[in-house]
């Protein structure tokens, strides 16, 4: 029974505005944008059969949650939990960013290069700000996910603790609490399979289309911006037939997604594309070039999907009967599977991984504003790259969810030597089906 969780960032405050660092202090409020952003969320949410609302107990988060919770015709209960909380900064609350980075800029550079290694010395007792948010999230949902079973709930909070909320759930590491983006009354879900400790699936990271912005805004005005794109649906997605590379071309509705995804991305102006060589991604890639004259589509061997081996052209059922225990290994511990004159996750991993840090390696130098492309390939490829780029291994391919169409945002905003910064992952809002993902599911 799985239950779905929307995690909300709070709409744009006061101190957002004014670039003042905001932790726990309670003082900022929402601003008239922050209060209509968080009625486009609730316009949005309304169709949903919400049982619960949890928020933060700070003002500007528990005013979008109200604003949310009013745009229903059946308002759901709202309980204030202090588990939700803000990341705890009590040395440069109140305080500017520039001038916490020029009064600390040992402890600043430490904050954002090495955040689980950042401490403040409060009343001489360490603290870690951010490993003290990291376990604030998991002791969250420990206490909240046995509750709901199969049920849709709502959470409205903040930009760390939503990030910590995200990580601890799929395992991202502390040291990565940067690589994730939430914008102002974006929103994410989250499909967790059981209770607490049981798998869960990321299934959108900051959407961000109900606000009038196709993709979030990168963080600064240089580097590099990847969009990862899923090719559409073909008959074999549709009937969960396993095609790996069976060169399987789109079907009508395929090429319906294609074309969607491409009236999405052409106000983005793109330097270059990039597409598996095979016949699905390929014409899902021309698709959007076709609002993108003279950018020229490169072709990458090694964002080949999985080879499936003896599996592919075959149902579930018929692999079932043949293979049964490797097909649950393939279900619980896809890392362990080798496909039987196929491939194994990590060839995938390496060949993939390997062929996306080329293409940063290539294009990640930008002297001149950001430099965006598009890079459409397979579920595979896709989860396995977005895994790597989130810390993970290939026993999380589970984690990390590619509808058909779906479009992925990766900043570099210092350039190919940079960190990567996860900006929105699996974006299907543009196929006109809502927040959540209800493309194809089943087989690769």
């Amino acid at each position: 029974m799985t239950t779905k969780v929307v995690i909300v960032r709070h709409g744009q405050s006061t101190y957002n505005v004014e670039q003042i660092i905001q932790g726990r202090c309670d003082k900022s409020v929402l601003t008239e944008k922050g209060c209509e952003d968080a009625q486009k969320v609730g316009v949005v949410l309304r169709q949903l059969d919400v049982a619960t609302f949890y928020c933060s107990p700070l003002q500007r988060a528990k005013q979008t949650a109200e604003i949310i919770q009013s745009c229903f015709d059946v308002t759901p209960s709202l309980e204030v939990s202090d588990l939700l909380q803000e990341v705890d900064l009590p040395l440069w609350e109140e305080m500017k960013k520039e001038e916490v980075v020029s009064r600390f800029p040992e402890e600043y550079d430490c904050w954002k290069n090495r955040p689980h290694d950042f401490k403040m010395t409060v009343d001489g007792k360490e603290h870690y700000p951010v490993l003290s948010l990291y376990e604030q999230a998991q002791t969250f949902w420990k206490n909240v996910i046995s509750k709901h079973q199969g049920e849709t709930i709502v959470i409205v909070a903040h930009n760390g603790i939503n990030r910590c909320l995200i990580s601890s759930a799929i395992g991202v590491p502390p040291a990565l609490y940067h690589s994730i983006q939430q914008s102002n009354c974006g929103i994410n879900v989250l499909n967790f399979k059981g209770e607490w400790g049981e798998p869960v699936e990321l299934e959108s990271l900051n959407q961000t289309s109900h606000l009038g912005s196709a993709l979030p805004s990168p963080r600064q005005n240089k580097g590099i911006r990847l969009l990862l794109v899923r090719h559409g649906e073909t008959d074999w997605n549709k009937e969960s037939r396993f095609q790996g590379k069976m060169d399987i071309p789109l079907n009508e509705n395929g090429r319906n997604q294609g074309r969607k995804a491409a009236d999405f991305l052409k106000e983005t102006s793109l330097d270059f594309a990039i597409s598996s060589p095979m016949l699905r991604p390929k014409e899902t890639a021309e698709l959007i070039l076709a609002h993108h004259a003279g950018v020229e589509l490169e072709i990458k061997e090694p964002l080949l999907e999985i080879s499936h081996g003896k599996w592919e052209g075959k149902l579930k059922p018929e692999i079932q009967k043949e293979y049964p225990e490797l097909l649950r290994q393939w279900q619980e511990t896809p890392e362990l599977v080798q496909m039987p004159e196929g491939e194994n996750l990590q060839e995938v991993w390496d060949r993939a991984v390997g062929c996306w840090q080329e293409i940063v390696a290539e294009k990640g130098e930008s002297p001149d504003g950001i430099k965006t492309g598009i890079v459409v390939a397979h579920d595979a490829i896709n989860k396995v790259i977005l895994c790597a780029l989130l810390g993970l291994s290939p026993s999380n391919f589970w984690n990390v969810k590619q509808g058909n169409g779906a479009v992925s945002v990766i900043d570099y905003p210092d350039g190919k030597d940079g960190a990567p910064v996860l900006q929105a992952i699996n974006i299907t809002s543009h196929l006109g089906i809502g927040i959540f993902d209800k493309t194809a599911a089943g087989a690769l």
